[in-house]
C-alpha cells in the first residue's frame, strides 16, 4: 500500500463529529493516517460525495443509493441511536399537515426520507408544498409563519420550546415503533479507488478515535467549543450524548439492518434509486 501524505475528510462543525474526530485530526491516534479537515454540512457534503469530491465524506444516508459506486459505507463514524429523530415542529399544538407548507433541510437528507415514509401513514391527503431551507433557518421561519411546519434536526431537539414552537412528531419514534430499529442518520463514507487495505486503516483509525474520545472527554472540549459556535455547552454535551454510541464505534448487524431497512422503503416509495444487493458491503463488494 502506498500511503498519502493526507487524506482530504469533510465533516460538519457539529459536536458530535468534532467529538468523534478530534483524536485522528489532532495526530493522536497511533498509526492513523494524516487528514486535511474541512468543516461543512451535510447538504454540502452530500452534494461533495455526488461530484466525488473528497476521500472520507460525513453524508446522509440517504444520498447513498446516488454514491456507492464510486465510495464505500464505512462500519463507524456515523451516527445511528434510539431517541434521536428529527422533529416535526409547529407554531400550534396538533395541527394536520395535509396540504401545508413544511421547510425541510434538503430532499437528499436522512430526515426528509423518514418524514416522507412518516406522512405517507400518518398523513392521509400527503402534505403540500415541501421548502428546502438550511437547518438553521427552520425553526425561526416556523416561528414567524413563513411556512406551516419545519422538519428539525441536530439540537433543535433540545431548543425548539425557545422559539415557542410545539412538537408535530417525532420521526425517529415512528421509525422505531414499525421496524424495532435504530434510527439511521449520517454515515461516513471514503472512496473505493483507495483500496481496501486504506479503507480498513481508514476505518480502524475512526473506531480508535472514537475510544479515545470516550476514554478521555475531556481532552476533546477545546475543538467541539471551537466549532460549536454560539451552542450552549450543556446543549453540546446533550448533542453528543445522543448521536455518540454503540452504533458509532461499528454498526453491526442492527445498523445495517436499519440502513437497508430506510433505503428499502424508501425505494418502494420511489424516494430513492433501489440498493444493490452488495452495495453496503465494506470492502469486498464480491
Amino acid at each position: 500500500m502506498t500511503r498519502r501524505t493526507a487524506y482530504d475528510i469533510a465533516y460538519s462543525p457539529c459536536p458530535n463529529d468534532t467529538f468523534v474526530f478530534d483524536a485522528w485530526a489532532h495526530g493522536r491516534v497511533p498509526g492513523a493516517p494524516p487528514i486535511e479537515v474541512t468543516f461543512a454540512d451535510i447538504d454540502i457534503t452530500n452534494g461533495m460525495a455526488e461530484r466525488g469530491e473528497g476521500d472520507i465524506l460525513k453524508v446522509s444516508y440517504a444520498v447513498l443509493p446516488w454514491v456507492l459506486d464510486e465510495y464505500a459505507l464505512l462500519p463507524c463514524g456515523g451516527a445511528l441511536g434510539r431517541g434521536c429523530g428529527p422533529l416535526v415542529l409547529s407554531r400550534e399544538e396538533g395541527i394536520d399537515l395535509a396540504g401545508r407548507t413544511v421547510a425541510v433541510p434538503g430532499e437528499r437528507s436522512t430526515a426528509y426520507l423518514l418524514f416522507r415514509l412518516w406522512a405517507a401513514d400518518r398523513v392521509p391527503g400527503g402534505v403540500g408544498e415541501v421548502v428546502v431551507m438550511p437547518f438553521h433557518e427552520i425553526m425561526p421561519a416556523v416561528r414567524d409563519g413563513k411556512v406551516d411546519a419545519g422538519l428539525v434536526i441536530h439540537e433543535a431537539r433540545f431548543t425548539y420550546q425557545d422559539y415557542g414552537l410545539h412538537c408535530l412528531a417525532d420521526m425517529g419514534e415512528h421509525w422505531e415503533s414499525t421496524t424495532g430499529l435504530p434510527i439511521p442518520l449520517g454515515a461516513i463514507i471514503a472512496k473505493r479507488s483507495l483500496g481496501e487495505e486504506t479503507l480498513g486503516l481508514l476505518a480502524e483509525s475512526i473506531r480508535v478515535s472514537v475510544r479515545m474520545a470516550w476514554d478521555d472527554p475531556e481532552a476533546s472540549r477545546p475543538y467541539v467549543r471551537e466549532h460549536a459556535q454560539e451552542m450552549d455547552p450543556a446543549v453540546a454535551d446533550r448533542h453528543i450524548g445522543l448521536y455518540v454510541n454503540e452504533f458509532t464505534a461499528d454498526l453491526g448487524a442492527d445498523g445495517y439492518a436499519a440502513v437497508r431497512g430506510l433505503l428499502t422503503r424508501a425505494a418502494a416509495e420511489g424516494l430513492v434509486p433501489p440498493l444493490g444487493r452488495d452495495a453496503l458491503a465494506f470492502l469486498s463488494r464480491g
